[in-house]
């Protein structure tokens, strides 16, 4: 006999025929925390106290349209069938690396029209995108969606979990991995290490190049759980692939500012 249980409700309230979903509310709360975050180390790096505010101006929507655009991509099939929903974000469908993309481009852009060091506002703000990263899995939590595979309940039990989240994982009378808890947990971890190496005074870009490492990594292997993902062929996932890449390209960007002199300045250096 099927369990009786059921999930939390997605909608945090309504006002009039609008609904505010839990999913738009944890998200927001991360960008602001992370926000206010890489505002209050703004001011210590000597940065102007608005400059993080402003560059989110842009950054969001860029983020917004570029994950959109990296779904799509991957989804073409489908949309090219039904072009009227490219727009539709609401129906679900929008990916973490191409929000990602978007940003780091965004910020490029941005530092070199305001005439600052990419690299400085890149480490100023790693531990807030590691760390906005890990509150907004649990928007994935709330819509009961991004889980992995089928499991038992006795297997969550054993994993110490609450029952709110062992019940929010059953779906449709099946019990699924909580790799939104997983993926949390590892980028929680990594806004710890990120804040322990603001005191080592890594060289400039070093901070930013390890919360790239330490995000692809864990999310290689949280995708191998994954079964919503973004396919690249039949057997290979697309989100695998661009964090392999993105470990060997950090690292070795990593090296050659080295060897070649261009991390010569230190997080804490002023200019």
């Amino acid at each position: 006999m099927e369990e009786k249980i059921e999930p939390l409700n997605p909608i945090a309230f309504s006002l009039g025929p609008m609904e505010v979903r839990w999913y738009g509310l944890i998200i927001v709360s991360g960008l602001l925390l992370a926000l206010l975050l890489a505002i209050k180390e703004a001011e210590k790096r000597d940065l102007e106290k608005d400059i993080f505010s402003d560059l989110m101006i842009w950054a969001i929507p860029i983020a917004i349209i570029s994950a959109r655009i990296y779904y799509v991509i991957f989804k073409w099939d489908y949309y090219m069938q039904n072009p009227s929903e490219i727009p539709l974000i609401w129906h679900g469908g929008i990916a973490i690396h191409g929000a990602l993309i978007g940003s780091v481009i965004t910020a490029y852009v941005f530092a070199k029209k305001k005439n600052l060091s990419f690299w400085k506002l890149a480490d100023i703000a790693a531990p807030s995108i590691i760390l906005g990263q890990a509150i907004g899995r649990w928007g994935n939590f709330m819509n009961q969606e991004a889980h992995g595979g089928e499991v038992t309940r006795s297997f969550l039990e054993n994993l110490h979990l609450p029952d709110f989240i062992i019940n929010q994982m059953y779906i449709n009378g099946t019990y699924y991995h909580p790799t939104f808890l997983y993926e949390s947990v590892w980028n929680l971890l990594g806004f710890v290490v990120l804040m322990l190496l603001r005191r080592v005074n890594l060289r400039r870009g070093e901070m930013f190049l390890t919360y790239v490492i330490w995000y692809s990594i864990g999310r290689f292997f949280v995708e191998g759980f994954r079964t919503d993902s973004l396919m690249l062929t039949d057997n290979l996932r697309m989100a695998q692939m661009i964090s392999i890449f993105l470990i060997v390209g950090a690292i070795v960007v990593l090296i050659y500012r080295r060897v070649q002199g261009y991390a010569g300045k230190r997080y804490f250096d002023r200019y």
